[in-house]
């Protein structure tokens, strides 16, 4: 009996061994292609953001890593992607969450003109209720653009919150936590940018 057993923990093992090696073979294969379609999935949003026409440099390697959870609330350190044309700054993305959503943490991306004026936001990633805070994807409704040339003058500071809240930004019918959360983090990335536009293209 004894010996039946050792049989079987050696089939087991091999076994073991085999599958081991084959998924390993598999993620090697794989990797590099998982890799680079997670780069081009990455600069098709920063081209949202800032088309690219409108910068000359290699946006994916001309970054900077940030770490800031006041304003930013990110969970670790994050990279900004500067875009320049002629050697000239024309703007800022970064990451932003909103820890405040109706389901949990929003996750942002913002881009920041050099002027101090965003060039838009997209949302990377949520869990807002589906037809109701879901609304502030752009695949979903044009809510997301209202950002777009704004800045911490225009509104000025009072007015940069939801209507209900007497501000000038749209809420959604039956959800108004999550727009707010989207408006405050937004205000947000603009006072970071403020405080480090100097830095963020050193």
């Amino acid at each position: 009996m004894n010996a039946s057993i050792r049989q079987n923990a050696r089939v087991l093992a091999v076994f073991a061994l085999l599958c081991t090696g084959l998924i390993a073979g598999v993620y090697a294969l794989s990797k590099n292609k998982i890799a680079a379609s997670q780069q081009i999935q990455l600069m098709d949003s920063l081209n949202t953001l800032i088309p690219a026409s409108n910068y000359d440099n290699d946006l994916l390697h001309d970054t900077r890593l940030i770490d800031n959870q006041t304003l930013l609330h990110l969970e670790k350190p994050s990279l900004v992607y500067r875009a320049r044309k002629n050697g000239q700054p024309i703007g800022v993305i970064f990451p932003v969450v909103s820890p405040d959503g109706y389901s949990g943490k929003i996750h942002l991306l913002v881009a920041v003109a050099n002027n101090g004026q965003l060039l838009g936001v997209k949302v990377l990633s949520h869990k807002e209720t589906p037809g109701l805070g879901d609304a502030i994807e752009s695949e979903k409704s044009d809510w997301i653009t209202q950002f777009t040339s704004k800045s911490l003058a225009n509104p000025v500071a009072a007015h940069w919150a939801v209507k209900k809240d007497g501000g000038q930004f749209d809420q959604f019918t039956g959800a108004t936590i999550t727009p707010r959360a989207v408006v405050a983090a937004v205000k947000n990335a603009l006072l970071y940018y403020q405080l480090h536009q100097q830095t963020l293209f050193d």
